[in-house]
């Protein structure tokens, strides 16, 4: 393994063990520890992304992850910056399934200090994308507007709406206006394996069913399911659970009561939420289980990421699209703003001793430059003793 695979395995798998809070709260830890700390990428060429990954179905977190794994290190650094993003919360919702059921580990203190870091890591990102994607009155104006829209219409669909919109006012805006030059990324994938994998993504998605159809496999089964839920599904893990509830309970895979159970763990454990795919194939089919449901339900994140990007890069540079992207990465920072709000911080700052602690570890991050591990590890303890000693 050369040093760049195992760099990103490593610093992924990092993030994978300390990313609590959502997809949105991810971005902010991937923006902390890639672009800040690592500058894998500019904040440019990052926010552009990021707003990519907005697009697609899927979990955008993960796909954003991918992505950058891919520009580090290739096709193989994809593979590794997933693994290593979504292995810790896999292992730790199988266990669950196995071993913790009847246990509320959503409850424990330190889990609770953890969705805090959460807080201070997205509020770090916001000022940072901020000062940089929306710095004039005509930016900041879409950002919030876009912010003040998520807030208050929350659909399945709504997020890429608003950034469809904030992308038409931002050419309007700036179409003649230079915004900035976006140097060309180093993507390692040729436009005929990226027009594969489009093809493989939409050939699945409609080949599965059938072969389900004429066959009595159970794993196919279970495979199109998932593949199906990780194809459609717009605005991240939240949106993907109603989705997974449709398909496995009606169909007896598991009861209503397993369904909710693990719905809880996996709000409490870091990276991505579409690892709950992990907890329900192993309650319905062990470990075997576990493996189709995860493999099935990020493969069209894979696809969709690897067959988007080539096109995306040049596309990206052309001078007519600047002035739509300078309103889609406002937008991104409106969206932002609207997941810091809800649920990032209606789920996390319940009490004035949770702001203190937030306030905290937001200063260790801005003022001070602590590295995230140790205001992970702030943030664990103060959780810990808000429990024993405020509760």
């Amino acid at each position: 393994m050369n040093f760049k695979l195992l760099e990103v395995l490593m610093v992924s798998m990092k993030l994978g063990l300390t990313s609590f809070g959502g997809p949105v709260a991810h971005l902010g830890y991937f923006h902390n520890e890639y672009i800040k700390r690592r500058k894998w990428m500019d904040e440019q060429s990052y926010a552009d992304l990021v707003a990519l990954c907005q697009f697609l179905p899927g979990p955008a977190s993960s796909q954003v992850g991918i992505g950058i794994g891919v520009m580090r290190a290739g096709l193989l650094g994809g593979l590794a910056a997933w693994i290593g993003f979504t292995l810790p919360s896999v292992i730790a919702l199988v266990l669950f399934a196995f071993l913790l059921q009847g246990f509320d580990i959503s409850s424990a203190g330190w889990i609770h200090g953890l969705k805090i870091v959460a807080v201070a890591i997205v509020a770090q990102a916001i000022l940072g994308m901020g000062q940089k994607l929306a710095p004039d009155r005509g930016r900041a104006t879409i950002a919030i507007f876009a912010a003040a829209a998520a807030l208050l219409w929350q659909t399945a669909f709504s997020q890429v709406a608003i950034i469809f919109v904030s992308g038409i006012v931002g050419w309007m805006l700036y179409k003649n206006t230079g915004i900035s030059e976006r140097p060309a990324l180093q993507i390692p994938i040729s436009r005929l394996l990226a027009a594969a994998c489009l093809i493989v993504y939409f050939g699945l998605l409609f080949l599965l069913p059938l072969l389900r159809g004429i066959t009595s496999s159970e794993s196919l089964a279970l495979f199109d399911s998932f593949y199906r839920a990780g194809s459609l599904v717009f605005g991240g893990g939240h949106v993907v659970l109603p989705l997974l509830e449709r398909e496995v309970v009606p169909a007896g895979w598991l009861s209503q009561a397993d369904f909710l159970a693990g719905y809880g763990a996996a709000q409490a454990v870091p990276g991505p939420l579409f690892t709950f795919a992990s907890y329900l194939g192993a309650v319905m089919n062990g470990w075997l289980g576990a493996m189709v449901a995860t493999i099935a339900i990020f493969l069209p994140a894979f696809l969709l990421v690897i067959g988007a990007l080539p096109y995306w890069d040049t596309l990206r540079r052309l001078p007519k699209i600047q002035g739509a992207l300078a309103g889609v990465n406002a937008a991104v920072v409106g969206l932002l703003i609207a997941a810091f709000y809800n649920p990032i911080w209606t789920s996390s700052v319940l009490s004035s001793a949770d702001f203190a602690l937030a306030l905290i570890l937001f200063m260790m991050l801005v003022f001070w430059k602590a590295p995230p591990w140790m205001v992970v590890i702030a943030g664990a303890v103060g959780g810990t003793l808000e429990f024993v000693f405020i509760m």
